[in-house]
């Protein structure tokens, strides 16, 4: 790792080194002193600390496992999870690929009823491995997800489908009962002193790879590797993991809390789980950093002063045009950190040196880099609409303060009459879109929300459409698909600093699907997951405007971009 800081940075980055140094610090976190942080419990939640040498002490759990599932033959195997459970495993998938003689990964972490059918339609369900990935075994969405898959296969197996199932959470949980109760072939426990987001290697991360034909080993003994680098022993200016953090901590004390990822093609998905890890676990009591990810490479001039770069560059395969850019922010004064990542198993490595730097981080900052309280608020506000729904068989009814031809838009009150007040006569959707960009201001950052199927036609859309606005208004700029993002940047965009501007984008659901052993269906749980994100953004006193399209989400995305170069102009 090397990194490119203009003076008055390095000069600042060097004395926070010489000050956890001459503090021993790294003891204190290796120790588990919580006034590192505030304080309060993170005492608790640092068994992630340990997990490389206990996961290799027992990799013989693991290599069985993965030894009895190639020998079933299974085709394909199913991750049911969501934000930590899940953004893992979706790194191994995509960073991996399928491995020779062994089942092909798949996971599914999207209430969206064409995503669901998507996945389905992948895989067969009678040559598939289920794995339920729950923590607290109560989180909504690996409980539906189960339900549903469950229910189909038991049309196909009978008293035999639990056999195809395997879960992983804490002991003692719901899911744990559960589990017991349907004969799952494999219950895998978590660890209860590791949060979510710090869980990469331990089983919620390892299982579904070894099943998948990773070699887990290979990957825990790289990460190993970067444990021992981290090392409270390890003098602070040679220690990658405080290093990386001491950067990132201090310079989001100097105004640079937007933490732009940059992975080279064939490691890009890191940047996913980098988000979850970054934001949830530092964006609170109004301080944080914000993650942003897979926002296209510009030129220097359309970057503010807000701004840290990490590259991660595949050292094999690097990208030229990223190379190019990275170059350019450099020579124009960015603060760039470059880290070279030698093959796929260094994934390990990475998991391990960014769980350190965002415990740094957050100590620097000043904040639990532990809990994650708005994430709460907002399950909190779904399970009200989807309690009133099984009460009434309707969520409660929403007036729409604009329509447009076949998109409408909400808000709250305090949102919609600032936009209404701005839009003045122009009272059309690029007329409030405009008043709504217009109040993106230097230092600000611009998130579109959606709440729609994630694939590569919706994201090349919001994609072009972020552009748009971070060209124009040269600001950093977000994209996340409801609602796994509510389990990842979710916290930030609540609960860190007030400096984001929110589109939220919902949809009609064009075929919906029931949730077995429920009244609602998936379409209704992702409208309530909508709106209570939105209850909760309004709650924070935060800039939002939610655009509704028609069940042709294309045609109204397209609209929806229209609009923003328009309002842009």
């Amino acid at each position: 790792m090397t990194y490119s800081l203009r003076p008055d940075l390095a000069d600042a980055v060097k004395a926070s080194l010489a000050d956890w140094q001459s503090k021993a610090k790294m003891n204190k976190l290796w120790t588990r002193d919580a006034t590192l942080w505030t304080g309060d419990d993170e005492g608790k939640w640092l068994d992630w600390l340990t997990i490389v040498d206990d996961q290799l002490a027992n990799i013989g759990s693991l290599t069985k496992f993965a030894a009895e599932i190639k020998a079933e033959n299974f085709e394909h195997i199913l991750l049911l999870g969501m934000g930590g459970s899940s953004l893992c495993v979706e790194v191994m998938e995509l960073t991996f690929g399928k491995q020779s003689g062994y089942p092909a990964l798949h996971v599914l972490d999207s209430t969206d009823p064409a995503q669901i059918r998507e996945v389905e339609s992948k895989i067969d369900l009678a040559k598939t491995l289920f794995i339920v990935s729950s923590k607290s075994g109560s989180t909504l969405e690996p409980n539906i997800y189960m339900q549903y898959f469950f229910d189909r296969l038991k049309q196909l197996k009978g008293d035999k489908t639990g056999r195809q199932f395997v879960a992983v959470t804490d002991p003692g949980s719901k899911m744990d009962k559960v589990a017991q109760e349907r004969g799952f072939r494999n219950i895998f426990h978590g660890v209860p002193g590791i949060g979510g987001r710090y869980s990469a290697l331990s089983n919620f991360g390892m299982v579904p790879s070894a099943a998948a034909g990773i070699d887990v080993k290979k990957l825990l003994d790289r990460a190993e590797e970067m444990v021992r680098a981290c090392a409270d022993t390890v003098p602070a200016e040679e220690n990658p993991g405080l290093v990386l953090g001491t950067i990132l901590g201090v310079l989001a004390n100097h105004g640079r809390d937007k933490v732009t990822l940059i992975a080279s093609p064939a490691i890009a998905d890191l940047g996913a789980w980098m988000e979850q890890l970054l934001a949830e676990s530092t964006g609170k009591i109004g301080k944080g950093l914000i993650p942003v990810d897979r926002e296209p490479l510009g030129a220097p001039a359309v970057y503010g002063s807000d701004r840290v770069f990490a590259y991660l560059r595949f050292t094999s395969s690097p990208d030229a045009a990223q190379e190019a850019a990275i170059m350019a922010l450099e020579s124009a004064g960015q603060p760039v950190v470059r880290i070279e990542v030698g093959d796929v198993y260094d994934v390990g490595k990475e998991f391990f040196r960014w769980e350190i730097a965002t415990a740094v981080a957050g100590a620097i900052i000043g904040i639990n880099a532990f809990n994650q309280p708005d994430v709460e608020a907002s399950k909190i506000a779904t399970r009200e609409l989807t309690t009133a729904y099984e009460k009434t068989g309707s969520l409660p009814p929403e007036v729409p303060i604009l329509t447009d031809g076949d998109i409408q838009l909400f808000s709250d009150d305090r949102n919609a009459a600032a936009l209404a007040q701005a839009a003045g006569s122009n009272r059309t959707l690029a007329g409030y879109i405009k008043a709504h960009l217009d109040r993106v201001h230097d230092g600000d950052y611009f998130a579109a929300l959606a709440y729609i199927q994630m694939n590569a036609s919706h994201e090349k859309t919001l994609t072009d459409l972020r552009q748009a606005v971070r060209d124009r208004k040269h600001v950093a700029t977000c994209v996340g698909f409801g609602p796994r993002f509510l389990h990842s940047t979710g916290q930030a965009y609540k609960g860190g600093p007030n400096s984001g501007v929110f589109l939220q984008v919902t949809a009609d659901v064009a075929e919906d699907l029931p949730v077995p052993e429920q009244k609602y269906t998936f379409g209704t749980v992702k409208a309530a997951q909508a709106r209570g994100d939105f209850q909760v953004l309004a709650d924070r006193g935060r800039r939002a405007l939610r655009v509704h399209l028609p069940a042709n989400i294309d045609a109204g995305l397209t609209k929806l971009e229209e609009a923003v170069r328009q309002a842009l102009r």
